[in-house]
C-alpha cells in the first residue's frame, strides 16, 4: 500500500470502474479500492440470496422462485443505447470482447392507462395507434425532419438555427398534440421532465436521431442492448481492462479514510492502518459524505414474476415510461423488464422494475401506476434511497465525486456524468468517434 498513484479510485460502481478503466488506459498510475467484498457498490447484481438477505433480513428464499444462482438481479437497472455514449466508451476502450449484448424485445410508452409500442421512423408514425389520421401525418413531417436534419448541411435546417430555437417552438411549427409531444419528449428524446420543451432545440432532436439510429442497429423492436448476465458484468469489465493497463485493485478494505494536506488538498487514503499516497482521488459519494449534498431520492419496486408484462407482444424485455402528465406528476416513471431471456433468472421468470424520482413518503402509493401494469407477481421488493451531487470545488481539493445514479432506465446521463469526471480529472475531452460497426459482432439479436 505505501506506494505513489496518480489516482486512487473508491468504490466499484459502474461510474468509478469506467473511470478506472479509461484513466488507466491513459497511462496513469491507479488504485482501486472498495470496503464492500464484491464488485459493483450500488450498481451490482444481487442473486437469490442476496437479495433475500438486503431485503427481508433472511437467507432463505421461497423455494418455488427456481435456481438461487441464476437470479442476476440489477440494483441499478438500466438499458444501454445501441449507438449511445456507453457503447462508444465500450468500443473505444475494447471492453466489449468482456461482454455478451442481446438486444432489447420492446420500447412501449404509457398513454390514458394503456401501454403502446413507441413509433420512431415516419413509417412507424403512420401505423401507430397512438395519434389519429391527422395527427400521424404531421408527425411523419416531423420525423422526416429530424430523420434528414445534418448540423452540417444548412439545407437541412429548414430555416432553423436549432442552437437558438426551442424544442417548443420546433413541436408548434409541425402542430403536434400534447399527447404526441409527450411521447416524443420522453419515450423518444428520453426528457424525464417537461423542461427540455424552454431549452434550445438542438439536444432536443440530437436524442431523437440517437434513438432512430439505434433502433435501425441491431434491427430489433427497441433502441437498446442489454448485457447477458446483467449489469453486474459492467463494473467487472472496466475493473478487468484497468488491471491489464497495470492498475491495482483491492477489495473488502475497511474505512478508506481520504487524507488531507494543510491546505485541504487530497494527498492519499488510509485503510487498516497503512496510506497509499496520491495527487487525485476519484469516488462515490459514500466515501467523501461533508463534500456532497442531497438533492433527492428514488423510490423502487423490484418484481418477480412468471410471465411478461401484458399488452408487450409477450416481449421477454422491455422498457416502459410513463410521462410526467399522463399521471399528474412532476418527473417520469420508468418500468423495466428482463427475464430468462438475457440470462438474469431461471426458466420461465422474469424481473420487473417500476422506479421514479421520489415525489412521496410511500413508495409502494406511488409507484402504484407502474405496479398495476405488471399483471400478478410472485415476489415484490421495496426499496428507497436518496440521490446526492458533489459540493466540492476540485481544483482547490483534488476530490472527483460521481453523483447518484438516477431513476431513468436507461444509461446516457450515468455516462455524461462519467465523461464531464473524466475531464475535470484529465483536462482533455475523452475522443469517441469510433466504428460502431465494431460492437456488432460481440452483440447478439
Amino acid at each position: 500500500m505505501d506506494e505513489e498513484y496518480d489516482v486512487i479510485v473508491l468504490g466499484t460502481g459502474l461510474k468509478e470502474c469506467i473511470l478506472s478503466g479509461l484513466l488507466s488506459v491513459d497511462g496513469l498510475k491507479v488504485l482501486h479500492m472498495d470496503r464492500n467484498d464484491y464488485y459493483g457498490g450500488e450498481s451490482s447484481s444481487l442473486n437469490l440470496t442476496q437479495l433475500w438477505k438486503r431485503f427481508r433480513g433472511s437467507d432463505t428464499p421461497q423455494e418455488n422462485l427456481g435456481a438461487i444462482r441464476e437470479y442476476n438481479v440489477d440494483m441499478i437497472p438500466k438499458f444501454i443505447m445501441a449507438n449511445g455514449t456507453l457503447v462508444q466508451t465500450l468500443i473505444h476502450t475494447d471492453v466489449t470482447k468482456y461482454l455478451n449484448f442481446k438486444a432489447v424485445d420492446g420500447s412501449f410508452v404509457y398513454k390514458k392507462g394503456k401501454i403502446y409500442k413507441v413509433p420512431a421512423t415516419d413509417v412507424e408514425a403512420l401505423k401507430s395507434p397512438l395519434m389519429g389520421l391527422f395527427e400521424k401525418r404531421r408527425a411523419r413531417k416531423f420525423f422526416i425532419y429530424v430523420q434528414d436534419y445534418d448540423e452540417k448541411d444548412p439545407k437541412s435546417h429548414e430555416g432553423l438555427d436549432l442552437r437558438k430555437v426551442t424544442a417548443r417552438e420546433i413541436i408548434s411549427k409541425y402542430g403536434l398534440e400534447d399527447d404526441t409531444i409527450d411521447f416524443i419528449g420522453h419515450a423518444l428524446a428520453l426528457h424525464n421532465d417537461d423542461g427540455y420543451l424552454d431549452q434550445p432545440a438542438m439536444d432536443f432532436v440530437m436524442r431523437i436521431k440517437l434513438y432512430a439510429e439505434s433502433l435501425a442497429r441491431f434491427q430489433g423492436g427497441s433502441p437498446y442492448i442489454y448485457p447477458l448476465y446483467g449489469l453486474g458484468e459492467l463494473p467487472q469489465a472496466f475493473a478487468r481492462l484497468s488491471a491489464v493497463y497495470g492498475g491495482t485493485y483491492m477489495l473488502n478494505k475497511p474505512e478508506c479514510k481520504v487524507e488531507f494536506d494543510s491546505s485541504g488538498k487530497a494527498i492519499g487514503v488510509t485503510s487498516a492502518g497503512e496510506t497509499a499516497k496520491c495527487k487525485k482521488v476519484v469516488c462515490d459519494p459514500s466515501y467523501l459524505s461533508d463534500k456532497v449534498k442531497k438533492v433527492g431520492k428514488v423510490n423502487r419496486a423490484v418484481c418477480i414474476m412468471s410471465h411478461p408484462i401484458p399488452e408487450t407482444n409477450d416481449a421477454h424485455s422491455v422498457q416502459i415510461i410513463l410521462p410526467q402528465k399522463q399521471l399528474g406528476r412532476k418527473s417520469d416513471m420508468y418500468l423495466f423488464c428482463c427475464s430468462y431471456a438475457h440470462n438474469v433468472a431461471p426458466k420461465g421468470k422474469y424481473i420487473a422494475f417500476v422506479s421514479a424520482e421520489a415525489e412521496t413518503d410511500s413508495p409502494e402509493e406511488e409507484l402504484k401506476p407502474g405496479i398495476e401494469l405488471l399483471g400478478p407477481i410472485d415476489e415484490i421488493f421495496y426499496h428507497s434511497y436518496d440521490t446526492y451531487v458533489p459540493t466540492n470545488k476540485q481544483e482547490e481539493d483534488n476530490c472527483f465525486i460521481s453523483g447518484t445514479y438516477d431513476a431513468t432506465t436507461h444509461f446516457e446521463s450515468t455516462v455524461e456524468d462519467v465523461l464531464e469526471m473524466y475531464t475535470k480529472i484529465t483536462g482533455k475531452t475523452l475522443d469517441l468517434s469510433v466504428d460502431l460497426s465494431a460492437a456488432s459482432a460481440t452483440a447478439e439479436t
